[in-house]
């Protein structure tokens, strides 16, 4: 599990990997733009290659972008589809530059539709990025479970990779939080091990590559998509223990989106914390 946390690119891309470095970081995520504005970061082959470059000589083995969260892959409003679309094929364009190991997509949302027609065109928005990019994966992210939001179940998710494709590109996100509140308990071994098997029938776990680790600062079942710092929250230090521990994601990207200890993101401390707390998971499933 190549553990880190999601980074500023404030000064240029190649920027993300020093604060990823100081962090200890073996994976980062990063936004392509400003994650709440719709104006493109204009990112070029110099970017791509200075990026490249850093990380080539730092501990972070893999990036991945999150997709802004102004996007509604499912919108019937024409001005609000076209800028979805154009903001979501800009980040796979940028992750295709960076090597990066996905965009993480929030689909979108219902907003007053039928789920079915809201979930058709959110696979053909979908579709249309993957189409007019290369090769970065497209992973949805399992929402918290707030009504109205796609993506609240795994047989939402793989409906949505089936209507844009089924397509190798398309993958997954888990986010620890977001299972809890939507009500999958995975603060132990054996709960978390019939939460995956279900991902696995579902969607598959092949199409698993990337992770949120972030505990929970609401109710298991609430639908409240509220992060906590690692082992402040309602998962607390052994649940954490237990979905870091996963067999089944070894190797992925597990990046913190915690608020941090001084509310300004995930720093060297969460890290490290995490670290620990996969480590004693690890030492708790060999006795």
């Amino acid at each position: 599990m190549l553990i880190g946390a999601h980074v500023s690119t404030a000064g240029g891309l190649e920027k993300a990997i020093e604060r990823g470095t100081e962090r200890g970081c073996e994976s980062i995520q990063i936004f392509n733009q400003s994650p709440r504005m719709w104006r493109p970061t204009k990112y070029g082959p110099e970017d791509f290659a200075a990026f490249k470059e850093a990380m080539a000589g730092s501990p972070v083995e893999a990036v991945a972008i999150h997709a802004v969260y102004l996007i509604n892959c499912a919108t019937k409003d024409k001005e609000l589809h076209k800028k979805s679309l154009a903001s979501l094929t800009h980040a796979l364009r940028i992750g295709d530059g960076i090597g990066a190991a996905g965009v993480v997509l929030h689909p979108g949302a219902q907003v007053k539709e039928p789920l079915g027609p809201s979930l058709k065109r959110a696979g053909k928005t979908i579709a249309a990025a993957l189409k007019d990019s290369e090769r970065c994966p497209l992973l949805l992210e399992q929402t918290a479970g707030h009504k109205g939001l796609l993506g609240r179940d795994f047989d939402e998710t793989a409906e949505l990779i089936e209507l844009a494709g089924s397509g190798k590109r398309l993958g997954l996100c888990l986010d620890s939080c977001h299972l809890f509140v939507q009500g999958y308990d995975v603060t132990d071994e054996a709960h978390l091990a019939k939460v995956i098997d279900e991902a696995d029938a579902k969607v598959g776990l092949d199409r698993l590559r990337c992770l949120h680790v972030n505990d929970a600062a609401a109710p298991l079942g609430s639908c409240r998509d509220r992060h906590a710092n690692v082992g402040k929250g309602e998962m607390g230090r052994r649940g954490l223990e237990a979905f870091l521990s996963e067999p089944r994601f070894e190797g992925l990207p597990a990046t913190l989106e915690t608020p941090g200890p001084e509310k300004k993101g995930p720093d060297k401390r969460e890290v490290t914390a995490a670290k620990r707390l996969r480590k004693s998971g690890l030492e708790r499933r060999r006795r």
